[in-house]
């Protein structure tokens, strides 16, 4: 019987959000943001173990208490210098077994909810290929020049934003990351092997923090379901 696990590449340094600390290390809602994403996924009693992909010199992760996920939360130093180099290296370093599913998430996307990470694995895991999580595209799309004037609007039909957690059995992505190392994510690497991942529509919640701004938003998320619970 497959089992299921996550992995959430935490490797890189933030660039674009500026300060001292990698932005998966900036304090949200009173805890690293990264925490937020580590305690949905640990939460979840569909997944066995969370791996954290952490680059081999991080000195923050050990800074932070995390016994409250037990023995469920495993840190992996083997990160690369790539989102998909972390998650290959952590793939390999966590040694599943071919058939077992893997959801690779962002530590940058903190407000994932339950309903979501449910509603992923509910359809996909009998699915042939495996999917993510995305939204349908809602805005005009403009294509710019080097200028900043606009080319041409972009007919949205049929597009979506892709988002995480992206679920695929191990050894497909262990194949399909070797085969196409440059991706951005896990979907386009199967992508490259001629099959179809499947979109499992999710909230525009669950976005990426990208820029300080997002910081704020999602506090206010955050702060918001600490009231409800």
């Amino acid at each position: 019987m497959s089992e299921f696990y996550a992995l959430v590449p935490a490797a890189g340094s933030g660039s674009r959000m500026g300060g001292e600390l990698p932005k998966q290390y900036l304090p949200l809602a009173g805890v690293p943001m990264i925490h937020h994403a580590l305690a949905r996924l640990c939460d979840c009693a569909d997944i066995d173990t969370v791996f954290v992909v952490l680059a081999p010199d991080d000195g923050f992760f050990a800074r932070y208490d995390w016994r409250m996920f037990g023995d469920k939360l495993q840190p992996l130093y083997c990160g690369g210098a790539t989102r998909a180099e972390s998650v290959l290296n952590g793939l390999m370093a966590a040694e599943l077994e071919p058939d077992d599913w893997v959801l690779v998430h962002d530590a940058a996307r903190p407000c994932l909810g339950e309903a979501q990470l449910a509603k992923l694995i509910d359809e996909l895991r009998d699915d042939e290929v495996g999917g993510i999580l995305a939204v349908p595209v809602a805005d005009t799309l403009k294509r710019g020049d080097g200028a900043g004037r606009i080319t041409i609007t972009e007919p949205r039909d049929g597009l979506w934003q892709a988002q995480t957690p992206q679920m695929f059995r191990t050894g497909l992505l262990l194949q399909a990351l070797q085969t196409a190392p440059d991706v951005t994510d896990e979907a386009s690497a199967v992508e490259s092997l001629g099959l179809h991942p499947k979109l499992v529509a999710s909230a525009s919640t669950n976005f990426k923090v990208t820029y300080s701004q997002d910081m704020q938003l999602a506090e206010l998320l955050l702060r918001e379901r600490q009231g409800e619970a």
